[in-house]
């Protein structure tokens, strides 16, 4: 007679103090896995994580020789910082030993057929959802920090795991939320509630759509694949894709606060993260045919960043300025009437 093996899954979360690497753990630890996360400063690690089991390991992720002593026989191996070429040849060693390795990429690999990606001047049009068939940027090497480097060297790295044979997972997000954000994108509709601004304005009438992907979303995804090892390249993204509008009113709504809503028809006003015109939407069928569940959609998985924002008071003040010209919108209602 066989018996049923008892063993707790293992796994190894690189970069786990991050937005990812926290939601990431947070799931399998509530699924029953032993959790190792990685990071710089033990203090990133969130109280709850390390209530539920999680355990924190100092390690760079440029330091190959801190990474291979942090691996120990894991069966599933995550890494949420995985940038370039270079990152992806440290991580080898532990993907070939790992039952199944998850690399999380990003949306900034596609290319449209003019040449253009999320990163460009000129905003892509991909004619339609993004499958992961979509042709991508050519690998390459530099600043990935950079507007052009960060999809090429993602691309790079992306090879380096799928060519090597080993059992990885690629998952392409787009922009993604959760507590930990950083940029919380959704700051620039939290700012306003708290500033008590008593319209949103919204550039190309709020239509705008760029694809969020709630990290929980992702979280959900990595523990199905966790069963499914193979090499494969997966999109991930909620199972909505709603428009600036509807952000700004998923907002609003959480927080109990009411506005005008001001619709601009160019760009001159309301400029907003997700303001992507054509839209950008993912293709996640060949996820959910894997078997995965979202584990909700853009309003429900968004509800933990909003708290925490309203928490911590705060987001990057530098990143959201160009978002925040309350002069301008007040010499437009002034002007209005």
């Amino acid at each position: 007679m066989s018996v049923a093996s008892t063993a707790v899954p293992r796994a190894l979360v690189i970069g786990g103090t991050g937005l990812v690497g926290r939601a990431v753990a947070r799931r399998l630890l509530a699924a029953g896995w032993d959790v190792d996360v990685t990071g710089r400063d033990a203090t990133r690690l969130p109280a709850d994580v390390g209530a539920a089991g999680g355990r924190f390991v100092a390690a760079e992720r440029s330091d190959g020789a801190a990474l291979n002593a942090a691996f120990d026989n894991h069966e599933l191996l995550v890494d949420c910082i995985c940038f370039t070429a270079g990152d992806a040849e440290l991580l080898l060693p532990l993907a070939r030993e790992a039952g199944s390795t998850v690399m999380i990429s990003s949306k900034a690999v596609y290319v449209d057929a003019r040449g253009n990606h999320s990163n460009s001047d000129a905003r892509p049009d991909y004619g339609g959802p993004v499958r992961e068939t979509q042709p991508t940027l050519e690998p390459g090497g530099g600043d990935y920090r950079t507007r052009e480097g960060y999809g090429r060297n993602k691309v790079a790295a992306e090879r380096v795991l799928l060519d090597s044979g080993a059992p990885v997972t690629v998952l392409r997000p787009s922009k993604i939320h959760g507590d930990g954000a950083s940029p919380a994108r959704e700051w620039v509709f939290v700012k306003r509630v708290l500033d008590r601004r008593p319209a949103v304005f919204l550039a190309h009438r709020g239509l705008g759509v760029d694809h969020p992907t709630g990290a929980a979303n992702i979280a959900a995804l990595v523990e199905t694949v966790a069963a499914r090892p193979g090499a494969r390249i997966l999109n991930t993204a909620d199972p909505d894709a709603p428009n600036g509008l509807e952000i700004a009113r998923t907002v609003a709504r959480h927080l109990g606060h009411a506005w005008e809503e001001v619709l601009v028809d160019d760009d001159s006003l309301g400029r907003h993260p997700w303001d992507s015109v054509p839209p950008v939407v993912l293709d996640t069928s060949a996820a959910l045919a894997l078997g995965y569940t979202p584990t909700g959609d853009y309003a429900a998985t968004v509800a933990s960043e909003l708290d925490w924002l309203i928490e911590r008071g705060g987001s990057d003040d530098d990143y959201f300025a160009p978002f925040l010209d309350y002069d301008a919108e007040d010499r437009y209602l002034a002007a209005r009437g």
